[in-house]
């Protein structure tokens, strides 16, 4: 399988080096705007051909697929172009900037019949795919209570650098960039998180977010920081369960931690992600009396990468598929129409 990397900044060595893995993929191409960059990118990785435009890429046409790695406002008119060429793709999250974009990448994806799929990059976790398989199963019972939370510290952490001089964490910050905020960022990979772990989706929902004073006059260079820092939200799920769910990039001591808890009327399931890995416990049978929780084996699973790859060998679009980014798009946008409006809505 040929595959060519479209973008070239941070994130795409994470794709490479998981395609550089995988015994069906090669890497044949690259593309970025930035000559220099998409050329030390190739020969980092060992690419024998490089564009700095997909138009140049597309009339090429020597690859089968497609890693999107391009930033969030991009996503939406260069996927449609690789569609229409006939390329299978797998687009970085989100989808899109908005739903409306999302569920038009969505629907053009459907009538293709090429492989789309997004990378929403904790369905690689084990743990919570075995605490989606306990939940269906029936093990803690009908789902009554849902906690979930995504906790950043690089807005008050250098750990993973300096946001106030490097661009890669600045366009997160400005709406004009592109960026959503850490709603957008993040919220789509906590609200997969929550949506896929617990076997439901969103029905309702209310936000609140807020962005917080950063520099004098919220402003470095070109970039206006007015992106949301910080969310929370109250949900009910289709099951049934009540829940909420927050994010912020202000939580000293968390790097990055995904945390899923499920509570059901037979037992409760914990889901934790940091940077050192993830683990799963659950209080089960005869535990929940004395509130005791013990460690689960969840075993290993494949990731996006190889479920991209397996998917074009059959001809079969495997999930996470564009509809249910574009699903997950919607209730972002609602949770900023809540904000805005102050009121609960249905999705």
């Amino acid at each position: 399988m040929r595959i060519l990397i479209l973008g070239t900044g941070g994130m795409a060595n994470t794709h490479a080096m998981n395609f550089e893995t995988i015994s069906d993929a090669v890497l044949v191409a690259a593309v970025d705007v930035d000559h220099a960059r998409v050329r030390a990118f190739a020969l980092r990785h060992d690419i024998p051909t490089t564009f700095t435009s997909l138009d140049e890429a597309i009339a090429w046409g020597e690859f089968d697929a497609v890693a999107n790695v391009t930033p969030d406002r991009v996503h939406h008119a260069t996927t449609l172009a690789l569609l229409a060429a006939g390329k299978h793709v797998l687009c970085e999250k989100p989808l899109a900037e908005n739903f409306a974009k999302a569920d038009e990448m969505a629907t053009a994806a459907e009538k293709s019949g090429l492989v789309t799929m997004v990378n929403l990059t904790y369905r690689n976790v084990a743990a919570v795919q075995k605490a989606r398989q306990l939940v269906i199963s029936g093990e803690i019972g009908q789902v009554r209570h849902i906690e979930a939370s995504y906790l950043q510290s690089w807005l008050v952490s250098k750990a993973w650098g300096d946001w106030a001089t490097e661009s890669q964490w600045l366009w997160r910050l400005s709406t004009k960039h592109g960026s959503n905020g850490v709603l957008g960022d993040v919220g789509i990979h906590i609200l997969d998180f929550v949506g896929y772990g617990a076997a439901t989706e969103i029905d309702h929902v209310f936000a609140r977010l807020k962005t917080f004073d950063k520099v004098p006059g919220n402003r470095i260079g070109e970039y206006d920081l007015d992106a949301n820092d910080s969310f929370t939200m109250t949900a009910e799920f289709t099951n049934g369960a009540m829940g909420v769910i927050h994010a912020s990039r202000w939580a000293v001591g968390h790097l990055n931690e995904l945390r899923l808890r499920m509570h059901g009327d037979k037992g409760a399931l914990e889901v934790v992600h940091t940077p050192d890995g993830a683990t799963l416990r659950a209080c089960l049978g005869d535990d929940v009396e004395k509130g005791i929780w013990k460690v689960i084996d969840p075993g290993t699973v494949f990731t996006n990468y190889q479920r991209f790859i397996d998917a074009i060998k059959v001809g079969k679009t495997a999930e996470p598929g564009f509809r249910h980014a574009a699903d997950l798009q919607k209730v972002l946008d609602l949770a900023l129409e809540t904000e805005r409006e102050r009121r609960e809505m249905a999705v």
